[in-house]
């Protein structure tokens, strides 16, 4: 009985080269993928455009943020189960512990994702601690000591400005919500007072009044409409979060205008 006959498909020099292409734009592929994400370094998910400034001031390129900057208090906000799976895929999770989705935040992390708690407060101090903390943590020194020296730089600068326009060459006197004292020092002026974060109650409306400040600087993040009404005091309504671009740098851009502006004018 004959052996039974098989049949081979040659390999011809065409199709020898196609096999090798297609392995080659696979490999090629998957190196791509992975360059990207070397590039892009760790994916950063904030939970407010807070977090997320300081995230991108140390460095990091690839930041998101759950809460949107339109929203004026972010621990308002109510997470959706989009903004919880975006944390499930996230490298790095930013939180500040007054957030009262914090708990939420961390379970939804799972194993993955490493948890950065962080100190939200615009005073100098404060601000430059958390961007170097981040920038080891993303193996980004270099740019966030970067950063901070241009950060150092824009708040003398601001400062200088600010206390030239003082109300006849004097330091205004002001009240100051508690996370609006670093505005207050930005400027050079006297607090005779400090309030909140809760709303002033009647006693501290009359003590606040009798301190007789010349102004006012309201947490607009908090605010619950004017503070010290009937007192001649001019408020000045302080944004502490970052707007969509992230940028620190314009927060105490605009609390210095304001201030200018108000200061000018007294």
């Amino acid at each position: 009985m004959a052996p039974a006959r098989r049949f081979f498909r040659p390999v011809t020099a065409l199709s020898a080269g196609l096999l090798v292409l297609t392995g080659l734009t696979g490999c090629g592929a998957g190196a791509d993928k992975d360059a990207a994400k070397a590039s892009s370094g760790p994916v950063v998910v904030a939970t407010s455009s807070w977090e997320a400034a300081l995230a991108k001031a140390a460095g990091a390129k690839n930041v998101k943020s759950l809460v949107p900057a339109s929203i004026r208090h972010a621990p308002d906000y109510d997470l959706k189960p989009s903004d919880l799976a975006m944390v499930s895929g996230a490298d790095y999770v930013l939180y500040a512990s007054f957030e009262p989705f914090a708990g939420r935040i961390k379970e939804a992390a799972g194993s993955k994702a490493k948890l950065v708690e962080l100190a939200l407060d615009n005073a100098p101090v404060t601000t430059k601690a958390q961007v170097t903390k981040l920038g080891k943590k993303f193996g980004t020194e270099p740019a966030a000591a970067k950063w901070n020296s241009t950060f150092t730089a824009r708040w003398q600068t601001l400062g200088r400005q600010v206390k030239a326009s003082w109300p006849g060459g004097k330091a205004p006197t002001v009240a100051a919500q508690k996370f609006t004292t670093w505005a207050a020092d930005l400027a050079g002026a006297r607090v005779v007072g400090t309030y909140g974060p809760e709303a002033v109650t009647p006693g501290q409306l009359s003590a606040l009044t009798a301190k007789k400040p010349a102004f006012v600087l309201e947490n607009e993040n908090m605010s619950t409409g004017t503070v010290l009404p009937g007192s001649g005091a001019e408020q000045l309504d302080i944004v502490n979060y970052p707007g969509e671009d992230l940028d620190m740098l314009a927060v105490y851009g605009r609390a210095a205008a304001q201030m200018e502006e108000a200061f000018t004018r007294g």
